[in-house]
């Protein structure tokens, strides 16, 4: 699809208005009325018949709009162990049991029933998670109940459950004589999980994976939406960290150009990859540089003494260059950690689907370049010389006495980013570091974590290369 034929039949002056639909469509887990925003909904559901035939045609994505909910299903063309969009109210990421909590309860609901109390939910929820080996459920352990309640506010957030009557605060005090009565939405919870194949007939999570059962290489309009997916999911995408015909693709400038007209965003080309810039924060779950406490701006500073490293010729000439390791590893490593945890008695066997050994992203490409390693120890010392050039109060009372932690926070930001890459004893700095090595070396004056650093919004053409 050509970028002539990207919002085909939107007028010039309304091409803000569907970009801005776009861009709400592909961020957010589910739109409903209150969801992400009052207005968002009526917004995006004025430009569904267009929005579905672009993300489509584009993706290969799935939209399902009514007049209460709207929904992009995705099309996975590797695990990423990055996106974590499942947060209890505070924050807080889902773990495993709050994850496989929310799984059990989803499957509680019948649509014969349009109310449940939470006794009752509880009571049917009970057997089925003391079933599951290392799982359980006691109502007499807090933190089994308060992963309970997480699942549920995060439900009733999505609209999936309403509460009518009674508290869920009430019910974690005093399970005896708390209790609350939900109204079940099922057509929410229908939508909120989807998977690509029927769970109990997988026997590796590669299953769940766009063309994970096919072979060869894939066909020039499917490698173009493998590519448009990588930038629109990926803060940026290597080159050399895919297959070849992704590649090409990704090196056509029609498919950038497509690219910045659905989503109202600047596609920065280099010689190592390209990425999708977004300078207003519109696009991305996790704003950099910019607001985001302590360790968005210790990512940064670190980002700036990193970069010094490289632009001293000393420095420079003391650093180890290593070449790094192809994305097919971690894929193959993240997919085995998945898979030790499959149930086996639960696989449905005259049935069950194994995929074939997926090929090597970069196979028959050019070898990646080697980038430099920072060492953990020099990490370190970096932090400590940040702490006493700032102050520890500085980093928040969170941080002020927990270097490490802080380090190991930024790095795992600045990883999620892909601007670094862990490696056995320190990170190695890929490419798209180079966009951000003139940051500005500054703390607000006040030193609370919710301000920003003065970061400059223009940088390099150059930056990149």
């Amino acid at each position: 699809m050509s970028a002539r034929g990207v919002a085909a039949g939107v007028l010039p002056s309304d091409l803000g208005s569907y970009q801005q639909a776009v861009r709400l469509a592909l961020t957010s887990d589910l739109i409903t009325a209150t969801r992400p925003r009052p207005g968002a909904l009526d917004h995006v559901l004025h430009w569904a018949d267009q929005l579905t035939r672009d993300l489509r045609e584009l993706f290969g994505y799935t939209v399902i709009a009514t007049t209460r909910q709207v929904r992009v299903v995705r099309r996975l063309d590797a695990l990423d162990d990055t996106q974590r969009h499942l947060f209890a109210k505070k924050g807080k990421p889902f773990d495993r049991r709050r994850l496989a909590y929310l799984c059990l309860v989803l499957a509680l609901f019948q649509r014969s029933r349009v109310e449940i109390s939470l006794a009752d939910l509880v009571r049917a929820f009970a057997p089925a998670a003391n079933a599951i080996e290392g799982l359980g459920f006691d109502p007499t352990i807090g933190a089994h109940k308060a992963a309970v309640v997480d699942c549920l506010d995060w439900l009733v957030e999505r609209g999936a459950l309403r509460l009518s009557d009674g508290s869920l605060d009430s019910w974690a005090h005093d399970t005896e004589r708390g209790d609350a009565l939900f109204d079940i939405d099922h057509d929410i919870c229908a939508i909120l999980f989807k998977p690509a194949r029927p769970v109990q007939h997988l026997t590796s999570a590669a299953g769940l994976l766009e063309g994970s059962g096919g072979a060869g290489r894939a066909r020039p309009d499917e490698a173009a939406r493998r590519a448009r997916r990588l930038l629109v999911e990926y803060p940026v995408v290597y080159l050399d960290q895919v297959e070849p015909e992704v590649a090409e693709a990704l090196r056509h400038p029609g498919l950038a150009d497509g690219l910045a007209r659905l989503t109202g965003l600047a596609v920065e080309r280099r010689a190592e990859g390209l990425m999708l810039a977004d300078p207003g924060g519109r696009f991305t779950d996790k704003p950099f540089p910019g607001r985001g406490g302590a360790v968005n701006r210790a990512a940064g500073l670190l980002l700036a003494k990193m970069a010094d490293l490289l632009e001293d010729p000393g420095e420079r000439r003391a650093l180890r260059f290593v070449e790094p390791p192809a994305g097919a590893d971690d894929q193959r490593d993240l997919l085995a950690r998945v898979d030790s945890a499959l149930p086996h008695a639960g696989v449905v066997h005259e049935l069950a689907w194994a995929p074939p050994p997926a090929p090597d992203p970069g196979a028959g490409g050019a070898p990646p370049a080697e980038v430099a390693l920072v060492e953990r120890a020099r990490l370190s010392a970096m932090v400590a010389e940040l702490y006493e050039e700032l102050g520890a109060a500085s980093f928040s009372a969170a941080w002020q006495h927990d270097q490490e932690g802080l380090l190991e926070a930024a790095v795992t930001l600045l990883a999620e980013l892909r601007l670094v890459r862990r490696h056995p004893g320190g990170v190695l700095l890929l490419p798209a570091f180079a966009r951000y090595r003139n940051i500005t070396l500054a703390l607000p004056a006040s030193g609370n974590e919710q301000d920003a650093l003065p970061f400059p919004t223009s940088l390099p053409e150059d930056s990149a290369s």
